[in-house]
């Protein structure tokens, strides 16, 4: 072959040459662009027990988890049975009291997520936060009696129940480590140190 006709042939592969790299290059992109759903997700924050985390809306500590088969709030005469975990908070708002609250508080344990129980007549889910002062209250979780260990995390949001593209505060919870008691009084939220 000539000089001439291996730049001819060359010159009639650069097309496809080109072609092929372009789909490649699309195919990359395509691998690595997260779905239109997570565009939106919002940004976990996280911290462990003990340590306090702070978020756009929200300052939290977790001061205690506790199993229990039986939850009480005796100045109400209320009481409940089940596989609940309470878990207990110091939380505060970081720049601002507009709009300061735990809006939702979930536990995801296995890829299974459960909502704090809003059956105790108390609950940090809603209560008005202060700046610079924290609320100490509890959260319960009822889980389902055949749900005695796994892994996940405590998530806390501000007012939103889908917070799009902001954060939310998370804690890791190991339900095999966490200390069981008989039975556990719900408290109300006060403000104050834990």
């Amino acid at each position: 072959m000539t000089r001439r006709g291996s730049r001819l042939g060359t010159r009639r592969a650069m097309p496809w040459i080109v072609g092929a790299g372009l789909v490649v290059a699309a195919g990359a992109v395509t691998a690595v662009t997260p779905p239109e759903q997570a565009l939106l997700d919002p940004f976990a924050v996280s911290g462990s027990v003990g340590q306090t985390v702070t978020a756009r809306t929200l300052t939290a500590t977790v001061v205690e988890v506790a199993r229990t088969e039986r939850v009480t709030m005796p100045a109400n005469e209320w009481e409940a049975e089940g596989n609940w975990v309470v878990v207990e908070l110091a939380v505060s708002a970081p720049t601002t009291e507009v709009g300061a609250a735990i809006g939702v508080a979930s536990l995801e344990i296995d890829g299974r997520l459960y909502q704090a129980s809003e059956r105790p007549p108390a609950t940090l889910v809603g209560t008005n936060l202060r700046v610079g002062t924290d609320t100490v209250g509890m959260l319960a979780f009822e889980l389902p009696d055949d749900l005695r260990s796994g892994s996940g995390e405590l998530r806390l949001s501000g007012r939103y129940p889908t917070p799009e593209l902001d954060d939310v505060i998370a804690f890791p919870l190991h339900l095999d480590r966490v200390e069981t008691t008989s039975s556990i009084e719900i408290e109300q939220p006060r403000l104050g140190k834990p």
